[in-house]
């Protein structure tokens, strides 16, 4: 396996792989990675599609890309998928999966015309005062400090930061500049999360510092992600013969090591109750996906808050990985991500609106009709004052193809879940649907006479608690991850958000369908370049003009920190006169 960039091979199709017809393949889990890994295998690796078996431990497929209408419930959504133009694999993958809605054309054909007649931006990312607009302005208020902060973690090699936190990098300067708002609540990362988890995100989507603010950097899906992008998938694969098994749970794969050469030998899983074998053999590929950030998520409903599942490492994802992993310690260390669920957890609810009395004020935040079908708050409000740190978001309507023209889906998440909110004196875990709804209400400036009733007659609220949801931000060191495919392994492979692939980021669906082109491509040596991350990182025009965003429109003549001083006192800027340099930097405003 090898990286490339370019359209040289990325319109290219690679030539069959030697042995394919003799080969097969097991996926453990059928999440975005999983089918992703199964398309590769049947577009790029060419083999039948009966002779690929993906193993589901639930009865659905998606994963974490979830989105179903619950016949008890109601619309569930436990998360939503942020997307950008430089995903590269995952468009890769899209250009080949049909539409479901427009016959003729690909996922990524309607996902890009969407996203051309509608762009996404918002017209209010924070709120404060009860509705009111928080006023960011579009900037960052760094502080020089704050500033020279970031300069260093992003200089910083990445074995520096092995086991480093946020909190060792920054102090409250950074933490009160709308730039950590802005990050913070976009990524849900907290001050103990991964100081290298944040180094890599600043390098991989340096390119959008400029859209963070009004989050036209980001594009969505029409719907949910399940019916956008899993159900899709799931109807290539079964277009071509691939059978994926429900309701199945793998609980270990065993390996002959020799050496350095590994060896998947045998799958058990369970099944209605009763163990079984499957027995492997050098031309079976294994893939799992290993973790999962959904694992062991538990529901309420309007009249009951979910109940946090304080047993850490529970769920079949990680016992499977932690037998995984004692049999090699180059099978990466489970317990750095699942052990510290205090951590990890945050919660997420679903709210549908039921009459037209909530829909106002949803309109009066987002200034948008959220009935038109097009872009409603264009990504996540925050509302800055909220001791949840509640942030809520409402995409294009309806979310759901069932849902009905008179209601809207709301997503509301808070990454604060252990503090009394402003409104219900008690902490969001223990909140039950209606009691977040009238927290919600009371932040978009709802009469709080009011609230109670319209929180009991006007919406239905599905909490969710995910003990695991930020589990790959957990800091860590090299191994604790998995490499894609471990040092000697003939015919296995670890896929999804805890395999170690070079410089991406986690939480992404690129990231799970980045490491499934790896893996596929690895196993099966298939002669086509995996699209590179994108450099932007190494680009001095993408550099220059994501300084000058940070600056808020300061001159580097304005700035005191040593370096730059050096840079622009006159000597050096005479130096530089009548220059490409000099050029760039008048283009972007920084001289």
């Amino acid at each position: 396996m090898y990286y490339s960039n370019g359209n040289y091979e990325a319109f290219a199709r690679p030539e069959k792989p030697k042995g394919v017809d003799k080969k097969s393949a097991y996926l453990v889990g059928s999440g975005l990675a999983s089918l992703a890994a199964a398309c590769f295998l049947v577009r790029d690796g060419q083999m039948q599609g009966d002779r690929i078996h993906i193993l589901e431990e639930t009865g659905i497929s998606g994963g974490a890309c979830d989105g179903i209408k619950d016949i008890h419930k109601g619309f569930i959504i436990r998360g939503g998928r942020e997307m950008e133009n430089h995903f590269e694999c995952l468009w890769d993958l899209f250009r080949s999966i049909p539409s479901v809605e427009t016959e003729g054309v690909s996922v990524l054909d309607e996902f890009y015309w969407l996203n051309k007649h509608d762009p996404n931006y918002s017209l209010m990312r924070a709120s404060v005062n009860r509705g009111e607009d928080a006023q960011t302005g579009g900037k960052f208020t760094l502080s020089e400090k704050a500033s020279m902060e970031i300069v260093k973690l992003f200089m910083t090699r990445d074995e520096n930061l092995y086991d480093k936190i946020i909190d060792d990098f920054f102090d409250d300067d950074f933490y009160a500049s709308n730039f950590w708002l802005y990050w913070q609540t976009m990524f849900a990362f907290q001050k103990w999360h991964s100081a290298l988890e944040m180094k890599l995100y600043l390098q991989r989507f340096i390119h959008h510092i400029g859209g963070l603010p009004d989050f036209s950097a980001l594009k969505f899906t029409k719907y949910n992600q399940y019916e956008s992008l899993i159900l899709p998938l799931v109807k290539y694969l079964d277009a071509h013969g691939v059978s994926i098994q429900y309701d199945t749970q793998v609980t270990n794969v065993i390996f002959d090591i020799q050496g350095r050469q590994k060896i998947a030998k045998q799958i058990i899983c369970r099944q209605a109750g009763k163990e079984e074998t499957i027995d492997l053999t050098e031309d079976d590929l294994v893939f799992v996906t290993n973790g999962s950030c959904t694992e062991n998520s538990t529901f309420g409903d309007d009249e009951h808050p979910p109940v946090l599942d304080t047993n850490p490492g529970e769920g079949g994802c990680w016992h499977l990985w932690k037998n995984i992993a004692k049999q090699d310690p180059s099978f990466g260390r489970p317990e750095k991500f699942c052990t510290e669920i205090m951590a990890t957890n945050w919660e997420s609810a679903t709210v549908t609106t039921l009459d037209e009395r909530i829909p106002q004020y949803i309109q009066k935040m987002a200034r948008r009709d959220p009935f038109s079908g097009r872009v409603v708050t264009g990504g996540i409000i925050t509302v800055k004052d909220s001791n949840w740190l509640m942030s809520y978001t409402v995409n294009r309507q309806p979310h759901f193809k069932e849902q009905p023209k008179d209601q809207l889906v709301v997503w509301i998440y808070g990454l604060y879940t252990d503090v009394p909110g402003n409104f219900v004196k008690k902490p969001m875990k223990k909140c039950t649907g209606r009691e977040i709804i009238e927290e919600w209400l009371y932040h978009m400036g709802a009469p709080e006479t009011e609230i109670p009733k319209m929180a009991k007659t006007g919406a239905h609220c599905i909490p969710c608690m995910m003990p695991y949801i930020t589990a790959f931000f957990m800091p860590r060191t090299k191994g604790d991850r998995p490499k894609v495919v471990p040092d000697g392994c003939v015919n296995f492979a670890f896929i999804g958000q805890f395999a170690d692939t070079v410089r991406d980021t986690v939480f992404t669906t690129e990231y799970s369908v980045r490491t499934a082109m790896e893996a596929v491509y690895t196993l099966l040596a298939i002669d086509r370049g995996v699209p590179e991350v994108f450099a932007s990182c190494y680009d001095i025009r993408v550099l220059l003009d994501s300084t000058a965003k940070m600056l808020d429109g300061k001159k580097l003549t304005d700035i005191k920190l040593p370096f730059i001083a050096n840079l622009v006192e006159k000597k050096a800027l005479k130096m530089i006169s009548g220059t490409v340099l000099e050029e760039l930097l008048e283009r972007y405003k920084l001289i």
